[in-house]
């Protein structure tokens, strides 16, 4: 009986002790999910925002003693857990293919230069430093960091300069600063999903939004201009289709036509109070008139 209430008392500390190593806490790196949209793809970064925290962060201070981040060894790019990069599509960073997928991202740094590692080897706990293997990175690329004036005081992650086909990702910590390119083949990826909605979903919006992508593009204005006439068939007059169409025979140098294009998309947006886009076609009536002059 006593040996029965023994194992149970053991039980019961163990299970006490289970539950409080389970204990939900502030963490000290909080973890974030970063999601950004370039063109029709999507890159999403998971990863951890340590502190300075008033310590010195990378490379030797004037004493000689490494900072939290010390000059030629791995770094996860955060804290915690690696640095996780989802691209939806294959893109391409500094001319290299980086294939759809996940990759850890690492960093390698120095004074004068950094290298970034898209390692295709998820398994390894934070910087993988003894299991870490080069040759299951993707590849790696060479990038110079920047000195700003602003403190970044929880490592920051963040998206620029975002076109349809490109954006670069910034990673902020401290007054240091690096940038990795990314491009995106938005064009074949935009070309093949207009046929697929013409051919699947042929509606006055999607002659409207393929004409819209091609003008905004500089691309095919003679396709551009036979689909709004499409949509304006089906749907009637509004003041964005007209607005479009002025500008894709602009871009055809048809200025005659776009200042009466302009002129039916000025009427309808007046008609209904938008005030913004009868400025915007008054404007480009008045650009149009001088070149017929």
């Amino acid at each position: 009986m006593k040996r029965k209430s023994l194992w149970f008392g053991i039980i019961l500390l163990v299970t006490i002790a289970d539950s409080f190593a389970q204990i939900n806490h502030p963490k000290a790196s909080p973890l974030t999910t970063l999601e950004q949209s370039v063109g029709l793809s999507t890159i999403t970064v998971v990863y951890s925002r340590p502190a300075a925290r008033g310590r010195h962060l990378f490379g030797p201070d004037e004493k000689g003693i490494q900072g939290l981040v010390p000059y030629g060894r791995i770094w996860r790019l955060g804290a915690n857990a690696s640095t996780k990069l989802t691209v939806s599509n294959d893109m391409e960073v500094n001319g290299n293919i980086l294939a759809k997928g996940t990759y850890a991202l690492y960093a390698f740094p120095n004074e004068k230069n950094w290298e970034i590692a898209f390692h295709k080897n998820l398994a390894h706990w934070g910087d993988g430093r003894k299991a870490y293997k080069p040759e299951e990175d993707a590849f790696r690329i060479t990038v110079n960091p920047k000195y700003v004036s602003e403190f970044q005081e929880n490592f920051l992650i963040t998206f620029d300069a975002i076109t349809h086909n490109s954006m670069v990702m910034k990673a902020i910590w401290g007054n240091l600063q690096i940038s990795i390119p990314f491009e995106v083949d938005t064009k074949t990826l935009m070309l093949q999903e207009i046929d697929k909605q013409i051919k699947e979903n042929p509606t006055a919006q999607t002659y409207y939004e393929a004409a819209r992508y091609l003008q905004e593009e500089h691309e095919n204005p003679e396709r551009a201009l036979k689909l709004l006439e499409t949509a304006i068939a089906l749907e009637g007059d509004t003041y964005y289709f007209h607005r479009v169409k002025s500008l894709v025979q602009a871009q055809l140098k048809q200025y005659e036509s776009a200042i009466g294009s302009a002129r039916k998309s000025l009427e309808l947006a007046d008609a209904l109070g938008k005030d913004e886009f009868v400025r915007l076609n008054q404007k480009n009536i008045a650009l149009w008139e001088k070149k017929l002059e």
